[in-house]
């Protein structure tokens, strides 16, 4: 739909046509034609119109058939009226060209008017285009493709000719001559036409009366052309392109026994062009296309009978069939036998064809796709008119492209190959025990290219070769590779990195299950791993997987494969992934899984390869832990599966990294949260460790990580900080409880002490590490020790001079406050070293709350914003653990604060923060187990923020989010807040939550005029908000600029009638204080724009105003002097009242005629004119 980004890994839901509903509308642009080709608006408009109409056709195209006659007749009326102008012609011929774009020019070729009578106009239309012109290029286009099918008819040209001598006595050019001409013209050309030329030349040369007189002279030209033609350079490409696609398209449709005797030599040719060597595709794809249509030509049309050919191709009839398996059929022996007839018919096979398979075997090692794929069908067809041994040849050269010394091109072009040969038959089933290996292979092809690898094509064209072989063969042929194949295409639909190849193994999986039925469980798979369910890959790891896993023919296949190919690939998401799908796998094989998967990732965990290691250390700590989750749920010992060597092992791997300094270096932003993620599952497995030296060394490496997170990269750090305090709460969990559920008093005071002590470093990342640690400790360690931890984290939230840019630190700080919290637990008269208590929650709501108010930045942008977003996540999170446990901790004072801080952010200008903050209020606004108490105007909040709009309601869409937030300005204990944050978003640059935020607030100031009292205490909030945020540039600046909308939106016009109003006066004061000394642009633009807005209020201050704006006219800034001249001037045209008629013309005259940026002793004389005439006192110079 419109507005929604469409989802590149799924296939686009666009709606299926079932017909041509345009037509009509079609017709009337057609039929109007005439009308708005002389106008460029109206034509561009009606061209636009229909490329629009004709595009939404491009995947249906054959809805267009029943009308494709009536509109080309339509068009060809205009092109035959003699009275029509060029432009219209020009116009008709585009049209003509879009549907053709649209519809493919083979299928519009025949509709075609060919009558004799239209030859000649036609031949008179090519003569008057400008081969060069690019503007009308479409004609040229469409003539050549009329011409094409026109010179078809069944009648010797000679008798067009008539008289060859024209009026003035000039000889005049054969039809013939005339004909061929054209083509050799636009052969040559760089546009389209060329490609129309082509097809004119294979349909004209093959005319028989054409044929005996100009063939050989034709080719003669194509292949001196070709031999004078550089393919290096720009011009002798477009020459080359126009040959090889005459060539193309004549041996294509020319017959074999005319052309035969031309074939030798247009090969030989050809081979000294060496357009393999061009770095050119499009040449080298035409040359590939044209050494098949030649070797075609060499070899009799005949289709081998040697061919395997399978009986029955009804899905009905295999679906029938399925799980019934055919007992050994003949069918490869009865093809044999064929074979054998056959060979008593000598086959005439000339030498040349075994260059043309050469250069075809080349061909499918090209470096471009279309290259290999002309030559994937070359070789497929060359090879159905061969003979079975040579044909044997090809497909054995075909399978050397699979080594591993080829390139990934080879490989692909190998597999397009051989899904061609099985296509057409000429694999015979001898071959695929040949081919079979191969294909698997090539469902796993993966090859290491740098930082990443290449193969994805590969893949996907083996997939395809699995599709074909599914059509292909009968299923008595495939059954002894059945599993392979089958688990081979689960594994590639499950577990390929590309969303295409999980696809197309999925297809090709679905192709198989129907046509040949002998797939284990297939329909059940199908419904798991269809189409669809295959596009998402966390799915199909995380889910799908462990479904057909249950399967016990895929189930050690699936495993293997991630251990073999998954867990070291370079991608670390797929390495992550396949670690968490051998853990979810781990219950369908248990026995598998400890005794030869385990013992065999061991020995990886710590070898030389740091990819495979960083997986293998993962899959160890997955698989541990599911071992170990499955023996709890047996009720047995948590030992169960493992053997001592392999516990052992899993201890040493800290140790034996360690010792080979495997921490340090870019190999440690790995290892490091591998480690950690293996202690943390450790741990939770709860390994018979406790009070094993194993143990230090662990805890160890969490504070290590935790204390060098400035030295790894800032990619990495968040990602080693979560692996590090995961890992540090399990251990605390299970090692550091003694049997009465507490701690050792020297290991606590020692962690704790150390932790909190880290907290003052003067590195933000050890703060930010440590803060997170402390927050993930469990209760028992921080029992009586709960207000020394607090208070440390509190005085990381602080922002002092030296700390200021220590965004990140107070971040994590306020977080974990917030999870000690919610460790500890609640009790109101506990003690505060125990528990969140009446004796220390006021301390902490006055941290969270401080963190509201940071807005912090520096070179990276609004870094405070982080700090703001954690603040009121924590204020939720802690206001709703009180308010289940003891609600009378939340006082009327700080829940009236929560609510107007979080109104504020509500209402501010970056979306991200402003949707939190939206979020955070109305599920405070709605909790009900039990209600937050003390809310200020509930009942209002409610009736704008209704409970049924609290998940549907869009706070990152400005649209949705002020029209409800500035509802909020009617409130009296929310007023300030709001319009506080209002004041940033409607003096700020982005224009959508500019104009949102604008209009609501212009909505509500329309909405209180006739309500004094609550103009009033708005203007005095306006006011309150002005002053305490003079010379904060933050809030200033946007509110000057909002200021400066509203009085120019008459917001304030009832104070226009009272003389000396203090609302104006007062503002005024304060506009002037701001700018004082000011040498920002920005606000002393804006602030032009408030005392402009200030002169329509009545009384001693307009003279004042006047004065300051004849001050900033002399300003020593150009740019506020001219700006301040030209609102000055828009001004006393909006308020004529303020200036005395008499003198307003020649004031007006001085503020435009006057250049303003000129030299400041010029201006001040023009602006000292100024005061004198509006009886304003010049200002005076001060001396400095």
């Amino acid at each position: 739909e419109e507005g929604e980004e469409p989802d590149g890994g799924a296939v686009s839901q666009r709606s299926v046509l079932e017909r041509f509903s345009e037509s009509r509308e079609v017709a009337e642009l057609i039929g109007n034609l005439r009308e708005v080709f002389a106008e460029l608006v109206t034509r561009e408009m009606a061209v636009e119109r229909f490329v629009g109409i004709m595009d939404k056709y491009q995947e249906q195209p054959h809805l267009l058939d029943h009308h494709l006659e009536g509109m080309m007749n339509s068009l060809l009326d205009i092109v035959r009226d003699k009275g029509s102008p060029p432009p219209l012609v020009h116009l008709a011929f585009k049209f003509l060209y879009i549907i053709t774009k649209v519809r493919g020019y083979k299928r519009f070729l025949p509709l075609f008017p060919h009558e004799v009578r239209d030859l000649q106009p036609v031949l008179d239309m090519l003569a008057e285009q400008n081969p060069r012109d690019s503007e009308t290029w479409e004609t040229r286009y469409m003539l050549l493709l009329w011409l094409s099918m026109i010179c078809l008819i069944p009648f010797d040209l000679a008798r067009f000719d008539g008289n060859l001598i024209s009026e003035e006595g000039k000889a005049r050019q054969p039809t013939m001559d005339c004909i061929l001409e054209i083509a050799k013209c636009y052969l040559v050309v760089s546009d389209k036409a060329r490609d129309a030329a082509a097809v004119l030349v294979s349909k004209f040369i093959v005319r028989p009366d054409v044929r005996q007189s100009r063939m050989a002279d034709f080719l003669d030209w194509v292949l001196s052309m070709l031999s004078k033609s550089s393919s290096q350079t720009m011009e002798g490409t477009v020459v080359v392109n126009g040959m090889l696609q005459a060539l193309a398209q004549l041996f294509k449709h020319g017959k074999r026994e005319d052309c035969l005797p031309y074939a030798v030599t247009v090969l030989e040719c050809l081979d000294k062009c060496r357009l393999s060597e061009s770095n050119q595709m499009v040449l080298r794809k035409l040359g590939m296309k044209l050494v098949q249509r030649l070797g075609l030509t060499f070899v009799k049309p005949k289709v081998a009978k040697w061919r395997y050919q399978r009986g029955c191709r009804s899905l009905a009839a295999n679906l029938q069939a399925q799980g019934a398996l055919v007992q050994n059929p003949k069918r490869e022996t009865a093809a044999e036998a064929e074979a054998a007839d056959d060979d008593d018919e000598e086959y005439d096979i000339p030498g040349e064809i075994e260059n043309v398979v050469e250069q075809l075997l080349v061909g499918l090692k090209d470096k471009d796709t279309i290259v290999r794929w002309s030559a994937a069908k070359g070789i497929g067809r060359i090879t159905g008119r061969l003979p079975k041994e040579l044909a044997d040849d090809v497909i054995g050269s075909l399978l050397d492209c699979f080594s591993f010394q080829e390139t990934d091109n080879a490989w692909h072009g190998g597999c397009l190959a051989l899904a061609e040969l099985g296509r057409r038959g000429l694999l015979l089933p001898s071959r695929i025990s040949d081919v079979v290996p191969v294909m698997l292979r090539a469902l796993t092809y993966d090859e290491k290219r740098g930082a990443c690898s290449v193969g994805s094509n590969v893949r996907d064209a083996a997939c395809y070769v699995c599709w074909a072989f599914a059509r292909a063969y009968e299923p008595a042929e495939l059954i002894p590779f059945i599993s392979h194949i089958s688990s081979a295409l689960v594994i590639a639909a499950v577990f390929d990195r590309d969303v295409n190849c999980r696809r197309a193994a999925s297809a090709a999986f679905q192709e198989n299950v129907g046509r040949q039925g002998t797939f284990p469980h297939g329909i059940d798979i199908l419904t798991a791993a269809d189409y669809f369910a295959v596009g998402n890959r966390v799915n199909c790891y995380l889910t799908i997987s462990v479904y057909i896993a249950g399967f016990s023919e895929y189930t050690q296949p699936m495993i293997d494969h991630l251990v073999n190919m998954k867990i070291n690939h370079w991608d670390s998401v797929i390495r992550e992934l396949s670690t968490k799908a051998l853990h979810n796998i781990t219950p369908r094989a248990p026995e598998y899984m400890a005794n030869v998967v385990l013992p065999r990732l061991l020995p990886l965990s710590v070898g030389s390869d740091l990819h495979t290691r960083h997986g293998a250390i993962l899959a160890c700590a997955e698989i541990t832990h599911a071992l170990c989750k499955l023996a709890q749920e047996n009720n047995r010992s948590v030992t169960y599966y493992f053997s001592e060597k392999s516990l052992e092992g899993l201890k040493q791997i800290h140790q034996e990294l360690c010792s080979r300094q495997l921490y340090r270096g870019l190999g440690g932003e790995l290892m490091r949260p591998a480690v950690c993620t293996l202690i943390e599952k450790l741990a939770l497995s709860k390994m018979p460790f406790r009070g094993d030296p194993i143990i230090g060394g662990w805890q160890w490496l969490i504070n290590d990580s935790l204390r060098h997170l400035t030295l790894v990269s800032s990619s990495a750090r968040q990602h080693i900080k979560e692996c590090a305090v995961s890992a540090l709460a399990a251990l605390c969990n299970e090692y550091y409880m003694n049997e009465e559920g507490e701690a050792d008093p020297a290991l606590q005071d020692e962690l704790v002490t150390q932790y909190v002590s880290e907290l003052q470093s003067t590195e933000e990342m050890i703060r930010c590490g440590f803060s997170r640690a402390l927050g993930a400790l469990p209760r028992f360690l921080l029992k009586g020790r709960l207000q020394q931890v607090l208070e440390g984290l509190r005085k990381v939230t602080l922002i002092s001079l030296e700390d200021v840019s220590f965004a990140e630190s107070r971040r994590d700080a306020l977080i974990a406050i917030a999870k000690v919290c919610q460790t500890v637990g609640v009790q109101a008269g506990g003690s505060q070293e125990e528990y969140v208590c009446r004796d220390n929650v006021d301390q902490i709501y006055a941290t969270l709350l401080t963190g509201v108010t940071d807005y912090t930045t520096d070179s990276r942008g609004d870094v405070g914003g982080w700090v703001r977003e954690a603040a009121m996540t924590s204020l939720m999170e802690v206001t709703l653990l009180l308010v289940q446990n003891e609600a009378e901790l939340i006082n009327a004072s700080i829940c009236k604060q929560i609510m107007c801080w979080l109104a504020q952010q509500a209402a501010e200008k970056i979306d991200k923060f402003r949707a939190h903050a939206g979020s955070v209020f109305l599920t405070l606004l709605h909790f009900d187990q039990p209600p937050v108490p003390h809310i200020p105007h509930r009942q209002e909040l409610e009736r704008i923020f209704p409970r049924s709009e609290k998940e549907t309601l869009n706070w990152n869409a400005a649209s949705e989010a002020f029209p409800r937030i500035t509802q909020l300005l009617a409130l009296p204990a929310y007023q300030y807040f709001v319009l506080l944050g209002l004041s940033v978003s409607v003096g700020g640059l982005t224009e959508t939550t500019l104009r949102y935020s604008a209009q609501s607030l212009f909505d509500y100031m329309k909405k209180i005029q006739s309500d004094a009292r609550a103009l009033e205490g708005f203007c005095e909030t306006l006011l309150k908000v002005f002053e305490d945020n003079l010379r904060n540039d933050r809030v200033s600046v946007p509110l000057l600029t909002m200021l400066d909308q509203l009085l120019a939106n008459g917001c304030f016009d009832t104070f226009t009638g009272q003389e000396n109003h203090p609302f104006p006066v007062k503002l005024f004061t304060l506009c002037k204080e701001e700018i004082k000394r000011s040498k920002d642009i920005r606000k002393l633009r804006s602030s032009i724009g408030v005392f402009c807005g200030l002169i329509q209020f009545q009384g001693d201050m307009r003279e004042k105003v006047f004065f300051q704006l004849f001050l900033l006219l002399c300003h020593p800034f150009p740019v506020i002097r001219k700006t301040t001249a030209s609102q000055v001037y828009e001004m006393l045209i909006t308020y004529g009242d303020v200036v005395d008629p008499a003198v307003m013309d020649e004031v007006l005259a001085i503020l435009s005629d006057t250049n303003w940026e000129a030299e400041l002793p010029v201006v001040r004389e023009r602006r000292n004119c100024l005061c004198d005439l509006l009886r304003v006192p010049r200002p005076q110079l001060v001396a400095k």
